[in-house]
């Protein structure tokens, strides 16, 4: 809960990594509370008030999940927001000549996408460009996480997109403290 209000504030890509593998986390605990209590919200060196706002916010993503209908697959919607927004704001910025720095990593960045989704079978309209860039992380994410080497293909590539993503994630600060200067938005 804390981490995620923090990385919500300060890096959003982070943020959406961060809870997309917490959907991961309730999924593996098979959506118990008790189970992430003991498991997660108890390693937390809390008082008794913070460990109970943090169960409820488990507790609610696990409602969510639920009615959502994501408890094996897929994503909640206020993550899948997450995307949306970026979407607007890179496609303002793409197009928005105040920007080229933006313009400019992500056409460096374009190839590797295209990579992506053509080695996936997702050269249709499926998931996004940014939805693939954060798949792609997250995969690497998990890749690292099992101990699994990653070729150094891989890596250009990822580095390449973290960079692209981690750029789109300073302009959404900007945007959110109303310091981007916009068209559209």
């Amino acid at each position: 809960m804390k981490i995620a209000q923090q990385k919500r504030k300060e890096n959003i890509a982070e943020y959406l990594l961060y809870m997309w593998q917490v959907e991961d986390i309730i999924r593996a605990c098979n959506r118990d509370i008790e189970v992430i209590d003991k498991n997660v919200i108890s390693q937390y060196q809390a008082d008794e008030d913070t460990h109970a706002q943090m169960r409820d916010w488990w507790e609610s993503l696990i409602k969510m999940m639920e009615l959502e209908n994501v408890k094996d697959k897929g994503h909640l919607q206020i993550n899948k927001n997450v995307i949306i927004r970026l979407t607007d704001l890179h496609l303002e910025l793409v197009k928005n000549e105040k920007y080229p720095d933006y313009g400019a990593d992500y056409y460096r960045t374009l190839p590797f996408i295209v990579e992506l989704r053509a080695k996936h079978g997702n050269t249709e309209n499926a998931a996004g460009e940014l939805e693939t860039c954060f798949n792609a992380l997250y995969g690497l994410l998990m890749l690292k996480l099992q101990g699994k080497e990653i070729s150094k293909e891989t890596e250009v590539a990822m580095a390449q997109i973290s960079h692209f993503l981690g750029l789109l994630a300073a302009y959404f600060v900007k945007y959110e403290a109303g310091e981007l200067e916009t068209n559209e938005l």
